[in-house]
């Protein structure tokens, strides 16, 4: 096993220990869970918060979920493309919030706040699945793509969302169609409209 891959390895058997003990996750624990011995850990890390900003790193790595992105089949109609797309990058920042609180980190270090690297997501990512579609917004795709990561972003984050995420078919169908029911569709049933009492 090279280095690399040494490493690599050692970033996945620490995440879920990170995301379950957090920051008092010991190297102990992560070696036993990579089946090596603990000298191994710092031969690859030379510290333990090293361990940690290569797990954050590989959280924050777009390079998976571009390439999950890559195989949505663009022959689907245009709602599937976008529930598939946000299915997909909900889960990335799903990953991202729970690991950053296990981790006691509030926010995101300044090297994975890059505008470039945003730009580059977007572009590769739900812009290339929009782009057949492009005559059918009223906005420009890019103003399209920016409003599905602001509503999946706050969507999924268990605070602003008050622990109610929206769905990735929530998310689809408010950026195509909005909230206004079709005229001469049935209302939604009492139950299902009721939230109690305004807070």
């Amino acid at each position: 096993m090279s280095p690399e891959e040494r490493r690599a390895a050692i970033v996945r058997a620490a995440r879920p220990l990170f995301l379950e003990h957090g920051q008092a996750t010991s190297t102990r624990l992560v070696a036993e869970a990579a089946g090596i011995a603990e000298g191994t850990v710092f031969r690859a890390f030379a510290t333990k918060q090293e361990l940690v900003d290569a797990v954050l790193d590989a959280e924050f790595d777009p390079e998976v979920f571009l390439e999950d992105v890559r195989s949505i089949d663009p022959g689907l109609d245009l709602r599937e493309r976008l529930v598939a797309y946000t299915t997909l990058l909900q889960r990335r920042f799903v990953g991202i919030f729970a690991l950053m609180a296990a981790l006691g980190v509030p926010k995101p270090p300044p090297r994975f706040t890059d505008a470039a690297a945003r730009r580059r997501l977007a572009q590769e990512g739900l812009a290339s699945l929009l782009a057949q579609d492009a005559d059918r917004f009223s906005l420009p795709v890019d103003r399209v793509v920016h409003l599905v990561r602001l509503l999946t972003f706050s969507g999924s984050h268990p605070h602003i969302s008050d622990q109610r995420p929206l769905s990735p078919e929530e998310i689809a169908d408010v950026i195509l169609h909005g909230v206004l029911r079709p005229a001469g569709a049935a209302p939604l049933s009492e139950d299902l409209t009721s939230e109690g009492p305004a807070s």
